[in-house]
Formats: structure tokens, sequence, C-alpha cells
């Protein structure tokens, strides 16, 4: 049996059947390339996106405020603390000798001071006495004095007389000078009050505070990174001994192109996918702000573009994306992961610029408020037992 014989298409069907095939993909890339348009003005343009972004966050140094020898550690690397728990104990020998030689100071200044009260007294009570032997003199010579010219009284006697008036009023001058520097020296104060004694209390409590400062605390809650002090070691006041994260406070730093800020306003909503947990996972925050210089402006050797060989290079401005606590604490990130952000642009009405000054701290502790209540009782306690003591001692010697 002979096979069947075929016949080449002819070239009219080839050109219809080519024509068909171009104006086919034509509609089909036209399809596409208006698919791509309505998806970039309807949806993608609104949206600004880049990976140069990753966790920044607190690093709050823990440093001691006095010196001293380590003789305790009591937390570590990854540990978590709260704010005002002690991290480091300091050797307090040397700060508990200072606070007892401070408070002997402080009773030898009471003692001395209340003798200087006893002196005022004792000069007002000379100067009394002084001016009652005026006042005797005064009334001798002008007794002599009347009964002079009847001659009853001599010459010399009247003379004497004047002499002894004077001797006195001078007396009285100079017991007056002597009171006026003594009160000079108290004032209008009592012993408590003394600026001496002031001063001595200030150097006892001085003492103090630095032995409740052998006790380093932590200042903020978080965890510890970055632990650097060691067992026996002798720090210094200032002195780095560890960090502490406040991971409930991470945020991340996304880097932008200068060309993608033109609508980036502060409070747009942000979709932050960290590579930590993947696409599983995401973030929601909001603008926080907007850098004020690029990368390149705020580097430790900034670009030289006035030089001749110069290349346009497409900068970048970091962007301060501020996320929830409640995901933060369902999926803790850490500092330096790195990330993906995405800013909704589509309400560009709110301001580029921070508009007005903050109103509260950023961050703040009361770890380092030390209760004086009980050094300044101490202090009390010292002053009264020797103004007692010192009042009992003059008593006895009168």
């Amino acid at each position: 049996m002979d096979a069947p014989v075929t016949t080449a298409p002819s070239p009219l069907a080839r050109r219809q059947r080519r024509h068909s095939w171009l104006v086919g993909v034509t509609v089909a890339l036209l399809i596409v390339a208006v698919l791509t348009a309505a998806w970039w003005w309807l949806y993608a343009s609104h949206y600004q996106n880049t990976d140069d972004a990753y966790v920044a966050g607190d690093l709050v140094s823990v440093m001691s405020q006095v010196n001293g020898t380590v003789i305790a550690i009591d937390a570590d690397e990854t540990d978590a603390v709260h704010a005002g728990q002690e991290l480091v104990r300091l050797d307090a020998t040397d700060a508990g000798i200072a606070l007892q030689d401070a408070e002997q100071q402080l009773a030898r200044t009471v003692r001395q001071t209340r003798t200087v009260f006893a002196n005022r007294d004792q000069l007002a009570a000379v100067a009394a006495q002084r001016r009652a032997d005026l006042d005797r003199a005064l009334a001798d010579f002008n007794r002599r004095k009347d009964v002079a010219a009847t001659g009853a009284v001599s010459a010399e006697e009247l003379g004497h007389a004047r002499d002894a008036l004077n001797a006195a009023r001078e007396a009285l001058i100079a017991a007056q000078k002597n009171l006026a520097a003594s009160a000079a020296l108290v004032g209008h104060t009592g012993i408590a009050d003394n600026p001496e004694v002031q001063a001595g209390a200030t150097v006892v409590e001085r003492a103090w505070l630095a032995l409740q400062r052998t006790s380093v605390r932590a200042p903020v809650s978080g965890y510890v990174a970055r632990r650097g002090v060691q067992l026996g070691e002798r720090i210094a006041p200032g002195a780095p001994l560890m960090a502490i994260v406040p991971l409930e406070r991470v945020r991340v730093d996304a880097n932008f192109r200068e060309v993608q800020l033109k609508h980036m306003r502060i409070g747009q909503p942000v979709t932050v996918i960290a590579d930590l947990y993947g696409g599983q996972v995401k973030y929601h925050g909001t603008v926080a702000g907007m850098g004020l210089g690029t990368g390149a402006a705020f580097a430790l050797l900034p670009a030289q573009n006035a030089t001749g060989n110069w290349i346009k290079v497409v900068q970048r401005v970091p962007v301060r994306i501020a996320l929830e606590a409640r995901e933060l604490a369902a999926h803790p990130l850490r500092l330096g992961l790195s990330t993906y952000a995405s800013v909704d642009v589509h309400d560009d009405s709110g301001p580029q610029l921070a508009p007005a000054p903050r109103q509260q701290p950023v961050l703040t502790t009361s770890a380092y408020d030390i209760d004086r209540g009980q050094i300044t009782a101490r202090i009390a306690q010292i002053i009264g037992e020797n103004s007692l003591e010192a009042a009992a001692t003059q008593s006895s010697l009168r």
C-alpha cells in the first residue's frame, strides 16, 4: 500500500499563521503590560521597600561610681535582670573606714562649735560686767565733779575718777569687739545649722553614699550583654563593666534610597519581616522619624565629592521604625538582625520632621535614687549626742 502524499502549506497560509501568532503574542504582552501598570499604579507605587534594614536598640552601659575591687559578680551574659538589681559588688572596707572617720570628724566639729557658742556667752557676760563697771565709774566721776567746786574733793582725786572712767569705757569697747568677733563665728544659727557642722554632715553623707555605691545596680530591666568585668579587678569610676539591652525597646533602622523618601512621612504604617523568623512572622510598626543626613554625611571619613574623580552614587537615609511591644514580646529580636521593611505611603499628609520637642524622656531610671533617711537620722544623732555632752561638760566646769 502506497503512503499518503502530504502537501506543504502554502506561503499564504504560513504568513497567516505567523500573523496570528504575532497578534496573539502582542495581545498577551499588552495584557501583561496593562496588568503590570495597574498593579504598579494601584498597589506597588504606594509601598516603599528595602532589605537594607537592621534591628537596633538601646545598649545601656553599667558603670561604677566609685573605686573598688570586685568581690562578687551577680549577673552574666544573657541573664535577665531587673532595674535596681545588684550586678557587681565591690570591697566596702575602705568606704566603711572613711565613713567612720567622717562621723568622728563631725563629732569633733560639733564639740568645737559648742565651745564657740560657750565662748560667745562668756564674752557676752564679760561685756555686761564691763558696762556695769563703766556705769559705776561714771557715777563716781559725776559725784566727785559736783562737789569738786566746794573743795571737798581734791583735783587729784577727781583726775583719778576721770582716769577710771576712761579705762572702764575702753574696757567696755574691747569687750564689745571680742563679743562681736565671737558672734560673727556663730551668726544667727544654732549648733545643728552652723556652717561648720553642716559641712561636716555633708562629708558624712558623701562617705555614706560612697559606701552604698559599692553595690553596682542595674539602671534598667533587660538582658546582660558584653560583660567585661572580672573578679578581683580593680575598677575606677566610669569604667564600663557590662551592658544591658532592653529588648522591649528594640526598633528597626531601615536605609531607604533618597528617591524613595518623597512621600514618606512620620506615622505611616510599616510591615517588617525578620530573617530570623522568615515570612511566617510579620511585625507591624510605624515610621518614628527620618535621619537628618545620609550615611555618607555622618561617616567617619565623609566622601570628598569636590575632587575631579567623582561618580554619582544614590545615597541612603536611615528611617527609624518603631515596632509593637506585643509582637516583640511574642517573637523577640536581637540587635543587628537583618530585616525587610515595607512602608505604606498611601497617606502622605503627615510631617516629615518631628513637629514638636519630645515631652517625656527617652529612658529614665530610679536605680541611683538612694533613700538618705537613714544617714540623715544618724547625722542628727551624732549632733545631738555631742551637743549634750559638750553642754554637760561646760556645766560641770562652771
